[in-house]
């Protein structure tokens, strides 16, 4: 009998807590929207995160400054959790509020299927966690929007995990020992599941919060190069390293190369693309394969009536982009097409 959706939010819900629980590293890649989560999945990470600045730009097209409103993450993260069958960590600021918009903010993001939400203990209206300028609420007033985060936990699902995001570090008057301090009470009293500790700048630091902290530690790295080795993560303490927006970075790295490239060198510079593509030791990133293309003529096929039938055999689309073979000798030029092979043949 096929899992029902309650079913998989409830098996995803617990696998999250399974790694959590683990006396080992995970590692969580993240980004933006349901695609880059499916790639995750299919790569063979075990979960995912939804990074707000990438909804913030992506979706929206502002800075990571508490723009971004529950309603915006709430349908966009429905979508990402629908579509993947891993866990999803979802980034919501700081609740959108105080203790009472808190409250809903747990509830309604429960109802969308993800697996855990993140809230940071910054000032509204927030900064993103990698820039300056940050300053954080009190510590009491942290904790008492953790308590209410997990008294929501408790009262509509509490296999939902609630994640105690501290910026401290590089914030204003920050210190590494307040940081640990609020990351202890955000624990003990806020009834946290996990922290993440932002921008821990040495390995001694970690070493000390994983040993100081009663809860799992995820940790991104804020300090120089080289940076711990997911071998050093794990001895120090780790249970998640994350790459918060690595997914979404990288591909808005090579939209920003090609449309560059493009304008400079013209349909030349399309044939560096497909080339790239074809030498990818990981094959090509085909979208139609990332969203499953073919369910929707599994779907034609058994419950549409013949007469309405689509001809897949005698239709033909085009060759895109990175289906082309590049700058091999006899190549065909690169065109603007999208991802789709060639359906059928050409008349």
């Amino acid at each position: 009998m096929a899992e029902t959706y309650a079913e998989a939010v409830r098996r995803k819900r617990l696998k999250f807590r399974e790694i959590l629980g683990r006396d080992a590293l995970t590692v969580m890649p993240g980004g933006f929207g349901p695609a880059y989560a499916r790639i995750a999945e299919m790569a063979g990470f075990e979960c995912f995160f939804v990074a707000g600045s990438q909804v913030s730009g992506h979706l929206l097209g502002v800075p990571d400054s508490g723009i971004l409103g529950l309603r915006d993450i709430a349908d966009h993260a429905r979508h990402v959790a629908a579509q993947s069958d891993i866990p999803i960590l979802l980034d919501t600021d700081t609740g959108f509020g105080n203790v009472v918009n808190v409250h809903f903010t747990v509830k309604e993001v429960i109802r969308t299927g993800v697996a855990a939400l993140q809230i940071e203990d910054q000032e509204a209206p927030k900064k993103s966690g990698t820039l300056p300028g940050r300053r954080c609420v009190p510590i009491a007033d942290a904790v008492a929007k953790y308590r209410a985060a997990a008294a929501a936990r408790d009262e509509a699902d509490p296999d939902f995990v609630i994640c105690a995001r501290c910026d401290v570090l590089g914030a204003e008057g920050s210190s590494f020992e307040e940081a640990l301090e609020r990351s202890v009470a955000y624990v003990e009293e806020g009834g946290a599941d996990f922290v993440w500790l932002n921008s821990v700048e040495t390995r001694e630091q970690i070493a000390e919060a994983a040993a100081r902290i009663p809860a799992p530690l995820l940790i991104i790295w804020g300090g120089g190069d080289p940076m711990p080795t997911w071998e050093e993560y794990e001895a120090l303490g780790v249970r998640i390293v994350l790459y918060p927006t690595l997914a979404s970075s990288v591909g808005l790295q090579a939209a920003w190369h090609t449309l560059h490239d493009l304008k400079a060198r013209g349909s030349e510079a399309l044939l560096d693309v497909a080339t790239r593509a074809r030498e990818c030791p990981y094959g090509r990133a085909e979208l139609r394969r990332i969203v499953g293309f073919e369910k929707v003529q599994e779907i034609e096929q058994g419950f549409l009536p013949q007469s309405q039938q689509r001809n897949y055999a005698d239709t033909w689309g085009h060759v895109g982009m990175l289906k082309r073979p590049g700058r091999e000798a006899g190549a065909e030029g690169a065109g603007g097409g999208g991802e789709d092979e060639k359906a059928g043949k050409k008349p």
